[in-house]
């Protein structure tokens, strides 16, 4: 039976990062990430991570009880609203796209259909005590500018999908502070 150990908490929304595909991953929790990265700003509620597995039965007719359980398929998944409207977020949320700056204003124009640009997205958390790189991204999620009274900012909500990278490597890495998280 595992100990109780408050260490073990992960607690706090954490920082996102973004950087483009291939970029040089942490190897440890204290190295600064790859100028690559770029800072993501505030986000509504933090991020969350899903991890789901498909899965399917074989059950013969001879039996009520499945004799096997397969593994179909995973979908992983990263989604965050962030509230920071700019051309930079909306270039991300939106999977490419142009940004022209220009004398006291910046446009964006979003990519032509099959010119989606896929990232790396991380995740440190506020303790330092772990650190997550999600290393093929493409946002496929609805994205909604959704605009309310008073103190609710616009949310720029993405759900980013993740995908196996080249062979050799996986769609994630935790990078987690041991003992505490061992």
């Amino acid at each position: 039976m595992p100990q109780r150990h408050k260490g073990q908490l992960a607690l706090g929304p954490g920082l996102l990062k973004l950087g483009p595909l291939g970029s040089p991953e942490p190897t440890d929790l204290t190295s600064p990430w790859d100028p690559a990265f770029s800072d993501m700003g505030y986000t509504v509620e933090g991020s969350k991570f899903s991890y789901e597995i498909e899965t399917g039965t074989v059950v013969p007719a001879e039996e009520i009880d499945p004799i096997h359980v397969a593994i179909n398929g995973r979908n992983l998944k990263v989604a965050f609203a962030l509230l920071q409207l700019t051309a930079s977020n909306l270039k991300t949320a939106m999977n490419g796209g142009t940004i022209t700056t220009g004398t006291g204003i910046v446009t964006f124009e979003p990519h032509a259909p099959g010119e989606e640009v896929r990232v790396m997205l991380g995740f440190e958390s506020e303790d330092g005590t772990e650190r997550w790189v999600f290393r093929e991204c493409l946002q496929g999620g609805n994205v909604e500018l959704d605009r309310k009274k008073g103190s609710e900012a616009v949310q720029l909500g993405t759900e980013f999908i993740l995908a196996k990278p080249d062979a050799g490597t996986l769609p994630f890495k935790s990078i987690l502070a041991a003992p505490a998280r061992a």
